[in-house]
């Protein structure tokens, strides 16, 4: 991957044993090589030697490795930043009397805490170097969520163990493929919030997501671990020589999946700047990139509809969406991700068919049968270690729906055997659920005008 970056730091050599590292890539390594000069970060040397000292600022006296381990940048590269801090006497070394840590200590000048301050006063950032803009979005695409295939297999694997019919199984796995978004609607309780959080097995294999990008020299930090999972044992601490391994500035992490439901709000759509910390927060579908972006209760939230539509008409067509800078910079990222819209309101009442034409599919959740309901009641029964009473389901049907004609909704065996358990362990009445107990649930449970 080359990278054409403005750079006033010289061009090193190369280093003894690259060639031999490189030969032995790994995928991570060929999407997101380590850097071995500064110019291969994409960042100035200016900029880093800013953040650098942002970090002295905030640990005091450290050495080559602990800088490395907080900029997630090789020891090559930490010793040419110090070196240009050095000849502007904004650093110097210290005694390591005291310290358990090997190797050379620096700390900030009185001119070095200046700058210092000065940079945080521009910027807050204080964490892993940012990947630029660019290096960005060809590590998206290199990692597309579109390039990867699933197939009925997989989809059939990843829903055994629940109760839902193949037909819809079957428009799953075509919508996953597509690229395009995919709208999910029907009636209250027919599984489809339970449905799509279920699609996380779908989407666990890798991905690299940096910790931070950098627009200019603004740096936006993305990486959430509320969202991101990072993947085994693997730490941001780079190797001080030139060894195998991908830029640790990107966390290997499972491909993300963000759900959001009535809280969304379109300021959650765009860059956050916080004024008190001086930095900014990706917004959620960034933050999504690489993997999907479900949208629950569709009409739920506080923003109309019609907003929230209109925009994702450039994101799903164009495949990248722009953002802008609290100074009012403009900048185009990649959208790359499955986005899912799931409402229980009729979508023809939430947009347009011009709007619904860009939806490449739509899937109907219903009531469910009278078989399927028993598997899901057995399926709670077992859960909740309740021995199984077919009579008592009977019982459910012959006199609670089918008099009160209520729909069969996979929901509902959950909730009438989890207030019937509720009630058996206020009483100290064991585990057995008679008809009298679901009686009593189901009075509980429905609203009584």
């Amino acid at each position: 991957m080359k990278h054409t970056i403005e750079q006033s730091a010289q061009t090193e050599p190369l280093a003894a044993g690259a060639e031999v590292a490189n030969s032995q890539a790994t995928p991570n390594m060929q999407i997101a090589p380590k850097p071995m000069f500064i110019k291969d970060t994409g960042l100035s040397l200016h900029f880093l030697a800013e953040l650098l000292s942002k970090h002295l600022f905030d640990g005091g006296v450290m050495t080559v490795k602990q800088l490395g381990e907080r900029l997630a940048l090789p020891g090559s590269i930490v010793e040419k930043i110090l070196d240009f801090l050095r000849q502007e006497a904004e650093v110097e070394l210290r005694s390591n009397l005291g310290s358990d840590e090997l190797g050379l200590h620096y700390a900030l000048t009185d001119k070095g805490l200046r700058s210092a301050q000065q940079a945080l006063m521009k910027s807050g950032y204080i964490g892993l170097a940012p990947v630029p803009l660019k290096q960005y979005t060809q590590t998206v695409l290199s990692q597309s969520v579109h390039l990867r295939s699933i197939t009925r297999e997989q989809v059939l694997a990843a829903f055994k163990h629940v109760t839902i019919k193949e037909s819809l199984l079957d428009q799953f796995g075509p919508a996953l493929n597509s690229g395009r978004a995919m709208f999910i609607y029907g009636p209250p309780g027919t599984g489809k919030t339970y449905i799509t959080q279920h699609l996380r097995p779908l989407f666990e294999d890798r991905c690299l997501i940096p910790f931070a990008i950098s627009v200019d020299e603004t740096v936006i930090q993305v990486f959430d671990p509320a969202i991101h999972h990072r993947m085994g044992t693997q730490t941001t601490e780079p190797s001080l020589l030139f060894e195998g391994g991908h830029d640790a500035r990107y966390l290997l992490c499972q491909r993300p999946i963000v759900i959001s439901g009535g809280e969304l709000t379109l300021d959650l759509l765009d860059v956050r700047y916080d004024p008190s910390l001086r930095q900014y927060q990706a917004p959620l579908q960034l933050k999504a990139n690489n993997g999907i972006f479900i949208i629950d209760d569709m009409g739920r939230q506080q923003v109309s509809p019609l907003a929230i539509f209109n925009r994702w008409i450039v994101p799903l067509e164009e495949k990248h969406d722009y953002l802008t800078l609290s100074s009012g910079r403009h900048f185009e990222v990649p959208f790359d991700l499955v986005m899912v819209f799931s409402s229980n309101i009729n979508p023809l009442e939430l947009a347009d068919e011009a709007f619904l034409r860009r939806i490449g599919y739509k899937i109907h959740f219903d009531h469910i049968s009278k078989a399927e309901y028993e598997e899901i009641w057995k399926q709670e029964c077992i859960k909740r270690s309740i021995p199984f009473n077919e009579s008592v389901l009977s019982f459910a049907f012959d006199r609670l729906y089918s008099v009160r004609k209520a729909p069969l909704l996979p929901c509902h065996p959950r909730d009438l055997l989890g207030i019937a358990d509720d009630m058996n362990c206020y009483l100290e009445a064991g585990k057995d659920v008679d008809e009298a107990r679901i009686s009593a649930a189901w009075d509980n449970y429905f609203v009584k005008l």
